[in-house]
């Protein structure tokens, strides 16, 4: 491995987000309901990070200009997705298998409106 892959696949993704989990719960400061709450407003932080770099991407700013590249949206949207897992952790023990349930239930969505 390279430092950039996960062992193996899907387990080694989970194994991450228990090991960050451990670590931000051991260094909370904010403890109960009001931790879990804050974990969870973490995702508008990072999204709006997203939003700021896909406008910096873009040059949508015109005082600003180019600011951000695209590899720092692909960064930033990796950001969400793990904040995401481990707010989801956060909620249960079995965020594994609640992901997945939930991964088969959006998959098994029609993509267009219901047959008439």
């Amino acid at each position: 491995m390279d430092g950039h892959e996960l062992p193996a696949g899907s387990a080694g993704l989970w194994a991450a987000v228990d090991e960050l989990w451990e670590r931000l719960e051991g260094a909370q400061r904010h403890t109960g309901q009001e931790g879990v709450l804050l974990r969870i407003l973490k995702l508008s932080e990072e999204v709006g990070e997203v939003s700021e770099a896909v406008i910096g991407a873009t040059g949508q700013n015109p005082r600003k200009g180019v600011t951000h590249t695209w590899e720092d949206v692909q960064a930033e949207l990796c950001d969400v997705a793990i904040t995401a897992l481990v707010a989801l952790r956060t909620l249960t023990p079995d965020a594994r298998q609640v992901f997945a349930g939930h991964l088969e239930r959006v998959r098994e969505r029609p993509l267009g409106p219901p047959a008439a």
